[in-house]
């Protein structure tokens, strides 16, 4: 889908992204703490006040606040909006993915025949589910060293039923399977790390690797390959970085969740002509 369609939806895309990325600071605060996402309402920190809905517009409330609490003026750290607004540039990015005949989204949609607009709708939830499970898992991780099962665990449900479903829909075993097969092998590889590594790795690896290799699995096996090993390759090297930088020791411990994600993502949108472009330095055609 291309025209001026295209541009309303990744500019909608954008603006549900900002809303979300409101409640995604929620989650990044509340979830790891243990605390309901849905009560007491936001309020400020230090003051207790509650904050009013016209002071919880996405990105402009802190804009026109200046960062300060309107009632005590006590600092609102600089995240908030970064959330935001990453949250709508990733959802407006994901949008133009999905619209993308490099995408899965059109293929399957197209072979659902009558049922293409329900497959479309999981589909597109199922990828949004991502992105918001991304930046939040991401910045819960960076801070705690953790993977919460509130976020994780559900990223299975989304799998099977915006993933599988529209498989299904579509009569589309091959995808179905490679898909399925995908979560179990990424699984069982960091479970098997996590006995052979446990201090280095931790069950919430363990856990995300089977959601993250469902998605990858769905996008074909050379996907599959590459975000696999992916993360493995970013983290490493941004390792090696911080131990010559001295930010870093050999025993300091480095949150592997967010190269998971980042190299599920890299798999997802660009695996496949990055394994083409690979497989063609030593004369194999794909």
């Amino acid at each position: 889908m291309a025209g001026d369609l295209g541009v309303v939806l990744i500019a909608a895309a954008a603006i549900v992204g900002a809303l979300i990325g409101s409640f995604l600071n929620v989650v990044i605060y509340r979830v790891p703490a243990g605390k309901s996402v849905v009560q007491p309402p936001s309020a400020c920190p230090v003051c207790e006040t509650r904050i009013r809905a016209i002071d919880n517009v996405p990105i402009v409330s802190w804009l026109v606040l200046r960062g300060r609490c309107r009632s005590c003026s006590a600092p609102i750290s600089a995240r908030y909006p970064l959330v935001e607004f990453g949250t709508a540039a990733a959802f407006a990015a994901a949008a133009y993915w999905m619209l993308s005949s490099a995408s899965p989204v059109i293929a399957v949609t197209s072979a659902a025949g009558g049922f293409g607009v329900v497959s479309a709708v999981l589909l597109v939830v199922a990828y949004l589910w991502l992105v918001g499970a991304s930046i939040a898992l991401t910045a819960i991780d960076l801070e705690t060293h953790r993977l919460p099962n509130a976020i994780v665990l559900p990223g299975y449900a989304v799998a099977i039923i915006g993933l599988g479903v529209p498989a299904l829909i579509a009569a589309d075993g091959v995808r179905l399977a490679v898909a399925a097969a995908g979560a179990g092998i990424l699984f069982a590889v960091y479970l098997v790390l996590w006995f052979a590594w446990p201090g280095g790795m931790g069950m919430g690896d363990v856990k995300l690797a089977g959601v993250l290799g469902a998605y990858l699995g769905f996008s074909g096996w050379l996907a599959f390959a590459v975000g696999a090993f992916a993360p493995f390759l970013l983290g490493g090297a941004v390792s090696v970085v911080l131990l010559l930088a001295r930010r870093a020791t050999r025993k300091s411990g480095i949150p592997f969740g967010p190269w998971m994600i980042v190299g599920t993502w890299v798999g997802i949108v660009a695996g496949a002509p990055l394994a083409s472009a690979y497989l063609a330095l030593f004369g194999i055609a794909i």
